[in-house]
């Protein structure tokens, strides 16, 4: 015997309802009408580097790029001067002509065309200070100088500098599996970033007239050639940041013999450039895991701030399968540790900062590290570093293997407010989080910002929720978008926009990814599905260069989800999503035949629904002709005779047992006046007080993109219907949300 549930028989009963007003589709062949048409359109095709599934290919390949520099800083005039031979690899099938080198420092040269890009309008009221740097001094002379280029002889190799690129002639084509070694000789001034902006440079200290360095982009920089661009040569015009390749780093850094340095890799001599008492603690903090260890002191740091050694010191580093290289150093520099477990590893998580950081980073940084590792670890991989640094630079925040800037300071008495401390923890996770996105798995960001960004963002997101269930977090849940997307559309452009030409830079490539990933890991896919997919795209890529169509291949073909619907809208559109209920009416069972009631005809397809054979009910709503009131009333089977004889010979008693037992029938139907496909969400509040949630797929709107019906078949009365009721869904009006109908309060009120 076929078993027949009541809700499958009041399913067939629904068609049978009067009154009901069922929209029509949208005509094919409009643009706009398939909002789940696969995105054949979009993606790049599939081929032997890169697979349909989102995995390296079989051809996949990657250069390499070996680096050997040594640095000495000038603490007096503020440059750097350097030499470094760098040893390149060419794994792709082709041979290449030239290489092509990054020379960032030229966007701050006195030539630089960044300024001359951006709009400018005339303040009607400036600063005295402000008015002098604008039209009174002289520009910051910054930018690379270079003295020479070499061949591995020491033969002078052409070149050619074209803004923020050096493209560096070869005397013979470099075949696959090939090397070629060339050194380069530069010096620059290292910009006042405070003064003069950018991502790496110096903090001044008035009081005590010391400087504190954060030195990245400091040494001319392999591009990157791949199998997608080619050379990756486009220029810095300073808002899309870095596209690197891989490879080890030998680096020896000369400074004043009184500065503490951190930097990307393992430190080589130690035992050089810390003090006997300063190694024994350091051999604490490897041992340390439940707080951190100081390593070197305020009190040290301090004794040093008028010393101004004129001795020096080299720190060599090394640092293996790494993309980029950054250093801290200054003589302010107090110094904490401690180990944190990662896997089978014991990782350093260390803090160097001013005495203007603390108690705020001797209490928190480190922890924050800690925890950071651990956080992404679980999401991705185990962290593969030996170290993770968090160096506190006023006003900044920027990344770099192993190593990070990061903004936040205390009061000059040390007080702090919770704005400060959490966006202190907030930029200590972030920039931490990098090393995983795109240190490791090494995205083009100079392409695609929303692919470190944006996914870091998400990443740090959870740490936070985790390392505080108070954390006020800014980005990541859906509510937090809702702003940005119902926004004026002339002043949105979609997430996949080339980074410089991002409007709204911070909604659009780290703000709308986050929150677009959260709702597929808690609306759309679950924790499990997504957790699996996310972490298969991060280990097939880690050490590797990812396109987006890498990432939106790999989350469908790890977790058999269709987004295509879902990364067409969000990424590739300024749509915004709004779903409201536009009616509810309550329908009552009747087994009265209705007075111009006509049989449906069965349809020709057999997925169609086909007219019930044998004795019918049938369901009302008020405004139909032939409603009584003593309809109006709740349902119980047993008083439908056809059904109740029904029942009673298809079902035994354990079995009645297990029917539903609705009571009260509602057709709600929904519409979306906004463009973006998303699930439906929908709480029901009984007039008793309680609850359920019901939720129906995105692909309920793959027919109708405008307008949808369900039918609710209750055992309680309902008093409310509400729509996405805990914001999961960045709704931008949530005023159609509710029935019956909720009026906002005015500001007036």
């Amino acid at each position: 015997m076929t078993k027949i549930t009541l809700s499958s028989l009041l399913f067939l009963i629904a068609i049978h309802m009067v009154g009901q007003d069922t929209p029509k589709p949208k005509e094919s062949g409009h643009e706009d009408v398939n909002k789940f048409r696969q995105m054949y359109d979009l993606l790049a095709t599939p081929n032997m580097y890169r697979t349909a599934s989102g995995a390296p290919g079989p051809e996949y390949y990657q250069q390499q790029a070996d680096y050997k520099i040594n640095v000495e800083l000038d603490d007096k005039n503020q440059k750097l001067y350097g030499t470094e031979t760098v040893t390149y690899t060419n794994n792709a099938k082709e041979s290449l002509e030239y290489l092509w080198i990054q020379l960032d420092q030229n966007q701050h040269a006195p030539t630089s065309k960044s300024p001359l890009a951006e709009n400018q309008n005339p303040d009607t009221a400036m600063g005295v200070g402000g008015f002098a740097k604008t039209y009174l001094q002289e520009k910051f002379d910054g930018g690379f100088k270079i003295e020479y280029v070499n061949d591995i002889s020491g033969k002078p190799l052409p070149y050619t500098i074209n803004e923020t690129m050096m493209r560096v002639d070869l005397p013979k084509p470099l075949k696959h599996g090939e090397k070629v070694s060339f050194s380069v000789k530069w010096w620059y001034n290292i910009n006042n970033y405070m003064v003069d902006g950018g991502r790496s440079g110096y903090e001044h200290f008035p009081k005590d007239g010391n400087n504190l360095y954060v030195l990245a982009q400091f040494y001319p920089r392999m591009a990157v050639y791949n199998d997608v661009e080619g050379w990756q040569n486009m220029q810095f015009w300073g808002g899309g940041e870095f596209a690197l390749p891989f490879g080890n780093f030998e680096v020896n850094i000369t400074v004043p013999a009184d500065h503490i340095m951190e930097a990307t890799g393992v430190l080589q001599n130690r035992a050089e450039v810390f003090t006997p008492e300063q190694l024994k603690r350091y051999a604490l903090a490897e041992k340390s895991f439940d707080k951190p260890v100081i390593v070197v002191t305020q009190a040290e740091a301090t004794a040093k701030e008028s010393s101004f050694a004129a001795n020096k010191k080299t720190w060599r580093f090394k640092a293996e399968n790494v993309r980029d290289f950054g250093i801290a150093t200054s003589r302010k520099l107090i110094y904490d540790a401690m180990a944190v477990k990662i896997g089978d590893k014991n990782i350093m998580a260390v803090s160097v900062y001013p005495k203007e950081g603390n108690p705020l980073w001797e209490q928190y940084s480190t922890r924050a590290v800690a925890h950071t590792l651990k956080s992404y670890s679980k999401y991705t991989f185990d962290f593969p570093y030996p170290k993770a640094v968090s160096v506190n630079a006023q006003d900044q925040g920027m990344e770099y293997p192993m190593i990070c800037w990061n903004f936040g300071r205390p009061d000059e008495d040390g007080s702090y407010t919770d704005r400060v401390k959490y966006g202190m923890l907030g930029v200590i996770i972030h920039e931490v989080g990098h090393n995983f996105f795109p240190m490791i798995v090494n995205s083009d960001e100079r392409q695609w910002t929303w692919m470190d960004e944006g996914l870091n963002t998400f990443m740090e997101y959870l740490a936070e929720q985790t390392f505080d269930p108070n954390f006020p977090s800014r980005r990541g849940p859906a509510k937090t978008i809702v702003p940005y997307m119902s926004g004026d559309q002339s002043n949105l452009v979609p997430i996949m926009t080339n980074s410089e030409s991002i409007k709204q830079f911070g909604n659009n490539a780290y703000g709308k990814p986050a929150v677009g990933l959260n709702i597929l890991r808690e609306t759309i896919m679950g924790h499990e599905l997504f957790d699996f997919a996310f972490k298969t795209y991060a280990n097939r890529w880690k050490f590797k260069h990812p396109t987006p169509e890498d990432f939106f291949r790999t989350m469908e073909d790890a977790s058999a989800v269709d987004l295509d619907w879902f990364f067409r809208g969000w990424f590739f559109t300024t749509d915004n999503n709004d779903i409201g209920i536009k009616d509810v009416k309550r329908y009552f069972v009747s087994t009265e035949q209705p007075k111009n009631y006509k049989e449906p005809q069965p349809e020709a397809s057999p997925r169609k629904r086909r007219a019930p054979a044998g004795p019918q009910v049938f369901l009302y709503s008020k405004d139909s002709e032939d409603y009584k009131p003593e309809m109006d009333k709740a349902f119980s089977y047993s008083d439908a005779k056809p059904l109740a004889s029904f029942i009673d010979a298809n079902f035994n008693a354990e079995e009645k047992a297990k029917l539903a037992d609705p009571k009260y029938f509602y057709h709600v139907t929904f519409e979306k006046p906004g463009g973006l496909v998303m699930p439906i969400i929908v709480e029901l509040t009984f007039e008793d007080g309680s609850t359920e949630i019901r939720t129906f797929p995105a692909q309920i709107w793959r027919m109708n993109d405008k307008q949808v019906s369900r039918m609710f078949a209750t055992a309680k009365p309902v008093k409310k219907f509400m729509v996405d009721p805990k914001e999961e869904t960045a709704d931008v009006d949530v005023t159609n949300n509710s029935w019956p109908k909720e009026t906002t309060k005015s500001k007036f009120d």
